[in-house]
């Protein structure tokens, strides 16, 4: 055996083993042979989403800060001198109490007699005086009494300033976000940082600059300031409710609550061309060609998904990227058999 078995038996492994390198390095199968790198081996497939069926609970929340309520205007309503006040800067006043008299003098006709000789004598008369009260038009603190004893005022002229002891809550609400507030709801939540409990304020407002000669000008930039309408946002607007705590200055984030809908038919917001009333989506062809663009009705919609009241059905597909559109989010998440990618200037499907 060891003789003549063993040696035969090595020789013959040699042999196999230098028989199968000479096969591998000379003549590869086609399962071996390298692919060519200018072939891909992958696929890149546009991502979809479904319609489905959810929930929409449409909540703007945008961020402002506690406001004092503007100060109210005592206005002379006769035309006079100012006679002695009767309250200073600092104080604190009712509505209705008196700040101060108007002296008001009222020229009266001359008396006229007629002598026996039939001669008239003119008899001039001190003109009449009355006395008209300027009172403060709120309860409030008393901030502005511009004027001094014997000064001339005219009806009509600001003579003081009254500030309530009421807080509002504002903040900037960009211009795109107000088709989310079609129908304007009336009031709002607020949370104060560092202060009580989420509140509700009321009388929730909207306002937006007017319009300027600046604005109107060829020349005009958008946003570029100057407080007209080439501001880019609005302005919300609610009043803190009496027997709330807060301080002017105070950051608040105020969450307007504008519409829930339920048991409704969504998509993502990234698969629709259009954002409010009308948009349109993009439907798969199951040939492997262009998609096909489907318009469709929109209702609510919370920032990520969005309401369809017409053109789709639940369980139709949808490309989950509008096709060329710029998403705004980064990252890459996997899609079939490639990854979608996904950040500012990245295109959408890509």
């Amino acid at each position: 055996m060891r003789r003549w078995v063993f040696p035969v038996l090595r020789i013959v492994l040699v042999a196999a083993i230098a028989v199968a390198l000479v096969k591998l390095a000379f003549f590869p199968s086609g399962e071996t042979r390298a692919a060519d790198p200018a072939v891909p081996t992958g696929e890149l497939t546009d991502p979809v989403a479904s319609v489905s069926t959810g929930t929409i609970v449409n909540d703007v929340t945008v961020t402002g800060s506690i406001v004092a309520d503007d100060a109210v205007s005592a206005r002379a309503t006769a035309a006079g001198t100012v006679d002695k006040l009767q309250a200073t800067v600092g104080q604190q006043v009712d509505a209705g109490a008196v700040l101060f008299d108007v002296r008001v003098e009222t020229p009266r006709e001359p008396v006229v007699e007629t002598g026996p000789d039939g001669s008239q004598t003119v008899t001039e008369r001190k003109p009449a005086v009355s006395f008209v009260e300027v009172t403060a038009p709120i309860s409030g603190v008393l901030s502005e009494l511009p004027v001094l004893s014997g000064q001339s005022v005219a009806i009509g002229d600001a003579v003081g300033s009254v500030a309530p002891p009421t807080f509002s809550v504002a903040a900037k609400l960009p211009a795109e976000q107000q088709y989310r507030l079609i129908h304007r709801p009336s009031e709002a939540t607020v949370t104060v940082k560092g202060g009580p409990a989420p509140f509700t304020c009321t009388g929730l407002t909207i306002s937006t600059p007017p319009p300027t000669a600046a604005d109107a000008a060829p020349n005009a930039q958008p946003g570029a300031g100057g407080g007209g309408s080439g501001d880019s946002t609005a302005t919300v607007r609610c009043a803190v409710p009496a027997g709330v705590t807060v301080f002017a200055g105070l950051r608040a984030d105020l969450t307007i609550s504008a519409g829930r809908a339920e048991n409704v038919l969504t998509v993502p917001t990234t698969a629709v061309k259009g954002a409010a009333e009308k948009g349109i989506v993009y439907v798969p062809d199951a040939k492997g060609g262009d998609p096909a663009e489907v318009p469709v009705t929109l209702g609510l919609t919370d920032g990520t998904s969005v309401e369809v009241t017409g053109g789709l059905k639940e369980g139709d597909s949808v490309l989950q990227f509008v096709p060329g559109a710029s998403t705004p989010e980064g990252g890459c998440v996997p899609s079939g058999n490639g990854m979608v990618c996904t950040g500012p200037g990245a295109v959408a499907g890509q």
